[in-house]
């Protein structure tokens, strides 16, 4: 496995209407590191975004999809996504900065 360190866990956050609709509930979609686990990317998450605490974390794999150029076809690469609901007395993340 590689040396992940806890600021190259989280790659983006997922901006979706589904995943703006659970941030009501304190769950937060993003795109992780293929390579981090469930305990990484909480630790990235209360290291990275101050006052937060992570009550848990669910995680999968989204496979590439089938891409045809002209005769050639492939993959897109797969991605992991982690979402990762908060506790009541978290705070909230702040995704796009004071509005």
């Amino acid at each position: 496995m590689a040396d992940v360190q806890y600021y190259d866990v989280i790659i983006k956050p997922v901006i979706t209407e589904k995943s703006m609709g659970e941030m009501a509930d304190k769950k937060y979609t993003f795109y992780v590191h293929p390579d981090a686990n469930k305990i990484m990317i909480k630790d990235a998450v209360e290291k990275m975004f101050e006052g937060t605490k992570v009550k848990k974390v669910n995680t999968m794999t989204v496979l590439g999809k089938n891409k045809r150029r002209g005769m050639t076809t492939g993959r897109t690469a797969e991605r992991k996504k982690a979402i990762v609901q908060l506790t009541e007395d978290s705070k909230d993340i702040e995704l796009f900065g004071a509005l």
